[in-house]
């Protein structure tokens, strides 16, 4: 088949839309679908990207603010699919997708509605009016709608679509590479060059540090060290990303007086799978339902790390099959969760990093999210 997706952010943009994308693209591809990626060209270094079975088209947008964009010559790159696959929220060209799947209803289209829109000022405003004028007639124009949860689905801005047409849609966890993200030694290297000691607990942050991704809760965990630190816990902290915030986390940390904190930035995705190895636990102190799934969760697990999580919809459906939830903004509670875990012996910890393992492996490979997905593309174009 000839699958079309288009997405507000693709690699190298660090974020979680863009990366499933990315990997729902590639193994598509790999089984023979031809798929092309339809995303906007924010910066002159987005690159293009083609092989046998894939193609990364970047638009130029006719104007875009933040991760929105109205990519006016989409219709151009349309023709001859069997598939259109929007990812939600995209706005500016989600309006645009509507309208052409009205002018060509025999073409099948899904939609996987990724993540509410939260924010605050008028930016919130512009958002709940979005969603209560234009968001519904996009995703009711959709054959088909997915969702990483329905825990999540039940919770968010859709919650009404979604009782009122639960034949529309379809439970689609996404996946995680297992043979990249895998258990091991943890990398004494890493702690060498961040001057970091290999025998203290050791917890670790992955995620966007940007306005886009000012839900990840950041400062929460920031004052969760202090309350540990401040009490005489030895604790160690790293994380990985970067934005315009970044700074902003680096003046908390000199002013709460916290050692063994290490900002490391973006880092490739071989190095990221080692990261992923070094912690104790990993952590995603998300504050809303800004946060939809937590794919770093899913690496964490990979790489036989258990977890804490904020207790959102959800996200909590991954955490608490291999590690905590905690009340969302909660620093107490996060700290007294890291503390939980510090405490239990050796062997349960051992139990709960397999256990991690175990979980990826049997629930959330790629390979079962898309053999999922082809299914359902399959039945939208009525192939045996």
């Amino acid at each position: 088949m000839k699958i079309a997706h288009i997405v507000c952010t693709y690699p190298p943009y660090k974020g979680g839309m863009g990366n499933v994308v990315a990997e729902m693209a590639k193994h598509l591809s790999y089984r023979g679908h031809k798929i092309f990626v339809i995303t906007p060209a924010y910066k002159k270094e987005d690159y293009t990207f083609s092989s046998e079975n894939l193609e990364v088209i970047r638009l130029s947008p006719r104007f875009h603010f933040g991760n929105a964009a109205y990519l006016s010559k989409l219709d151009s790159f349309l023709q001859d699919i069997d598939i259109i696959h929007l990812h939600y929220p995209f706005f500016g060209t989600a309006r645009l997708v509507q309208k052409w799947k009205k002018a060509h209803s025999q073409i099948p289209l899904v939609i996987t509605y990724h993540m509410d829109t939260i924010a605050d000022g008028w930016k919130g405003m512009l958002f709940r009016w979005y969603q209560r004028h234009i968001m519904l007639n996009i995703l009711l124009s959709a054959d088909r709608l997915t969702a990483s949860s329905f825990d999540y689905i039940e919770s968010s801005q859709a919650s009404q679509l979604f009782h009122e047409n639960k034949n529309k849609w379809i439970e689609l966890p996404f996946g995680v590479d297992i043979d990249r993200f895998y258990p091991d030694e943890k990398p004494r290297e890493l702690f060498e060059q961040l001057k970091l000691d290999v025998s203290l607990p050791t917890l670790l942050f992955v995620g966007g540090m940007d306005v886009a991704h000012a839900f990840k809760g950041i400062s929460v965990l920031l004052d969760a060290i202090h309350l540990l630190q401040k009490d005489g816990t030895h604790i160690q902290l790293v994380l990985v990303g970067d934005g315009r915030r970044r700074s902003m986390f680096e003046r908390q940390v000199s002013s709460l007086k916290l050692h063994g904190v290490r900002f490391v930035g973006q880092v490739s995705d071989d190095k990221l799978a080692q990261y992923e190895r070094m912690p104790d636990i990993t952590v995603l102190p998300s504050l809303h339902c800004g946060e939809a799934f937590g794919l770093v969760l899913l690496e964490a697990m990979a790489s036989g790390v258990p977890v804490i999580a904020s207790d959102l919809p959800g996200v909590r459906t991954i955490a608490r099959q291999a590690g905590y939830t905690i009340p969302a903004g909660d620093s107490q509670a996060l700290a007294h969760a890291i503390t939980l875990y510090m405490q239990k012996s050796d062997e349960e910890k051992i139990h709960l990093r397999q256990k991690a393992r175990d979980v990826a492996e049997t629930h959330y490979t790629w390979d079962k999210c898309i053999d999922k997905l082809e299914e359902l593309y399959n039945s939208l174009c009525d192939v045996e």
